[in-house]
């Protein structure tokens, strides 16, 4: 019974994948030599690709971070960028502020043309080398510049009132010319009388003009007078409120009315030859708290001073 047992042990057929492989090892040694071999491989490549997955996880997780710090570092960077721009949209608008001021001042101050031009870039150059600018050393120079604008913007400003002041101060005063490009026919003071002869003291001065030419207001005021005076023919006198009264005779046509408020340089009348005259022309006279005095030392300030004929 036992040799049927032990025989059928040998016949029967393995069934678990250790016992195939025994029996096969059994049977064939060089086969299962090669098993054995290939499953060491098998086993040696999975530990590998275990290790290599670990590995390739850690690199993305680096990696990641890496582009987090990255994108922080621009994130920082932009910011500074827009408020640098910040900056210098202020600066670009104090510029902008001066230049309009320095174009106003060169008006006011009559300077001559080309001698400031504030449209045009200034000329600027030097010698190398060229470096990059760290960005503390850009923030310094922008402060820098922030405070000189504001000081250069509180000057033009304090220039600027006084040269206001000194055009109101100059537009109460009979300093303009009663009429555009003429010239003096006829001084104040002493001197023959043009109709009958003999001597006269003439109280004006006399400017060339043709009929209908414009009679413009030397300076700021309100019309006084307007109406015919004897011997004067047409007259519009201006009463500019300091102790001054200009007047202008022999008007062919008067346009200011009493009260008018009249501005340097505006038309008040049209010249002619009224009144006690030989011919056209526009007689000038300024009055100082009531008296009389010689224009010619008003019309000296404007620097466009009549010149003299006859």
């Amino acid at each position: 019974m036992s040799f049927k047992i032990v025989l059928n042990n040998r016949h029967r057929q393995p069934t678990g994948l250790v016992e195939r492989i025994a029996d096969n090892a059994q049977r064939r040694p060089g086969v299962a030599a090669g098993i054995l071999l290939a499953s060491g491989l098998v086993l040696g490549l999975g530990a590998s690709v275990g290790i290599a997955g670990g590995y390739n996880a850690h690199l993305q997780a680096k990696v990641e971070k890496q582009e987090a710090e990255l994108a922080s570092t621009r994130a920082t960077s932009q910011r500074e960028i827009n408020a640098l721009a910040a900056r210098l949209g202020e600066l670009q608008a104090q510029a902008n502020r001066l230049n309009a001021l320095g174009e106003r001042l060169t008006r006011a101050g009559q300077l001559e043309d080309g001698e400031f031009d504030f449209e045009q870039p200034v000329p600027t150059g030097g010698p190398g080398p060229v470096r990059d600018m760290p960005r503390d050393e850009l923030s310094r120079e922008l402060t820098s510049l922030e405070k000189e604008y504001a000081a250069s913007g509180q000057q033009l400003s304090v220039m600027e009132a006084l040269l206001f002041n000194r055009e109101l101060d100059r537009n109460a005063v009979p300093s303009r010319d009663p009429i555009a490009n003429s010239y003096i026919t006829s001084g104040f003071g002493g001197r023959a009388d043009p109709i009958v002869g003999g001597h006269q003291f003439h109280k004006g001065i006399d400017f060339k003009a043709k009929v209908g030419d414009p009679v413009l207001a030397v300076a700021d005021g309100v019309v006084s007078f307007s109406g015919v005076r004897s011997g004067y023919g047409n007259v519009v006198e201006i009463d500019h409120g300091n102790g001054y009264v200009t007047r202008y005779a022999h008007n062919s046509r008067l346009l200011g009315r009493v009260g008018d408020l009249v501005r340097a340089g505006q038309q008040i009348a049209k010249a002619g030859s009224t009144g006690r005259s030989t011919g056209a022309h526009v007689h000038f006279e300024v009055w100082e708290s009531g008296r009389v005095v010689n224009p010619r030392k008003f019309l000296g300030q404007t620097g466009n001073r009549a010149a003299t004929r006859g």
